[in-house]
């Protein structure tokens, strides 16, 4: 298992930061949730975020500027559009150094009544391993955040790391999957009750160009076996349903919680390689803990319920939104026609100003076989992290994370916001 360099994370924290200064509005690669929570500042006092200190405030007074003129600088909340813009430095298992741009915005659709910030952020990233990444998401909220429109689209050109179906595969059994791949994403979600939401949405994950890198002669691969040839596509109509009681999504604070199920029906009829249907559960749930502490659980789990998807839309390690499941192991490293995966996280701070803080962790994965559609093996992590206030308005941290797995897996886990 390659290992990720603790100076990569710490530089891109730093870049990240003093960049986002510079265009004097914070932007988050990932999160579009961060402008919202940071136009829409939270009831702390002055006094308690002049009491606070974040990496934008360091970089301000490396450059010999005073941080409390950023007090004045949130005046103008009430401001129709933001936008921004920053560089990307950053390190993952599945990707090694990345470099980019990414640039966002975000608007309100009436400031006349109770409306959350609608956000949406993009970026093109290139990675050591030659991989080309474009992600697009989107948040709309409607007047009195009656509806809210969700979207994901994103572009890949990704050779990818594979092993196999099951939890019986080893690291031995490691080859490359090179694809290009679209996805398109929409949701039209209706407020039906306190943080309640439900509505459609259709999904398009459409894979081609697939082919094997690094097989040895005369190898028949699970890819092989399983089917679908160099192009795979998954076209269908889902039903969302969340219910949300976090005031911030980037870092909840004890007491909240958030439940997502998802029911999605790809068919031959929207132009899918096949007919299969899955559930998405997500459900998590954060407890406060004395000194500010939080004990936070996350349950997340994909559970195909007929048919078969195409292989490289398993789920697996690292296949939420934001690959963050299963910390301890590289994304992709365990798939199945069903996995499940279960966390708990301690999170607490280390100095009263806030700017730094640190976790401990735990998870436990399985992905069902593909003879009998059982879970047998589960495999376990364990680890601890570090985290540095980004952005103390929006109480983003920059997460560095070290996670160890069985069997010799381990490595550095980035983040820019809370893991979940």
């Amino acid at each position: 298992m390659r290992k990720a360099e603790l100076g990569h994370h710490i530089i891109f924290a730093f870049m990240t930061s003093f960049f986002c200064f510079l265009c004097t509005k914070g932007l988050t690669q990932r999160y579009p949730g961060v402008l919202k929570d940071t136009l829409g500042r939270t009831k702390k006092s002055e006094q308690q975020y002049k009491n606070q200190r974040d990496l934008i405030d360091l970089a301000m007074m490396v450059i010999h500027k005073d941080p409390g003129t950023r007090l004045d600088s949130t005046n103008g909340i009430n401001k129709k559009l933001h936008l921004s813009a920053s560089p990307i430095l950053e390190y993952t298992l599945s990707t090694e150094l990345t470099t980019g741009i990414a640039a966002g915005g975000a608007f309100t659709t009436d400031i006349t009544r109770t409306t959350n910030v609608s956000s949406f952020v993009g970026a093109i990233k290139y990675t050591q391993k030659h991989q080309l990444l474009v992600p697009i998401q989107s948040s709309v909220w409607s007047p009195a955040n009656r509806y809210n429109f969700l979207g994901n689209w994103q572009y890949l050109n990704f050779p990818q790391d594979t092993y196999g179906i099951g939890g019986f595969t080893t690291v031995a059994d490691r080859y490359t999957v090179n694809y290009k791949y679209v996805r398109f994403y929409e949701f039209a979600l209706k407020q039906i009750g306190s943080n309640f939401y439900l509505g459609p949405g259709y999904q398009l994950d459409y894979h081609w160009n697939i082919e094997e890198l690094g097989v040895p002669s005369g190898r028949v691969t699970d890819f092989d076996l399983y089917g679908f040839g160099n192009h795979s596509i998954s076209s269908g109509m889902a039903i969302d349903i969340i219910y949300d009681s976090r005031a911030n999504s980037i870092n909840p604070e004890g007491g909240s919680a958030y439940a997502n199920v998802e029911f999605v029906q790809n068919s031959r009829l929207l132009g899918s390689s096949s007919n299969w249907n899955s559930i998405l559960i997500d459900l998590r749930k954060y407890f406060k803990v004395a000194h500010q502490s939080v004990l936070a659980f996350w349950f997340y789990g994909v559970l195909t319920i007929s048919g078969n998807p195409p292989y490289l839309d398993l789920p697996g390690t690292g296949s939420d939104t934001y690959n963050n499941t299963g910390r301890g192991y590289e994304q992709g490293r365990f798939i199945g026609k069903r996995y499940i995966d279960l966390e708990s996280e301690f999170r607490f701070p280390i100095t009263r100003n806030g700017l730094l803080g640190g976790v401990v962790f735990c998870n436990a994965e399985s992905v069902s076989e593909l003879s009998n559609s059982q879970f047998e093996v589960v495999y376990p992590a364990f680890g601890a992290g570090l985290r540095i206030k980004f952005n103390k308005f929006s109480h983003t941290n920059a997460c560095l994370d070290y996670g160890v797995g069985t069997k010799g897996s381990r490595g550095f886990f980035g983040n820019l916001g809370e893991v979940f």
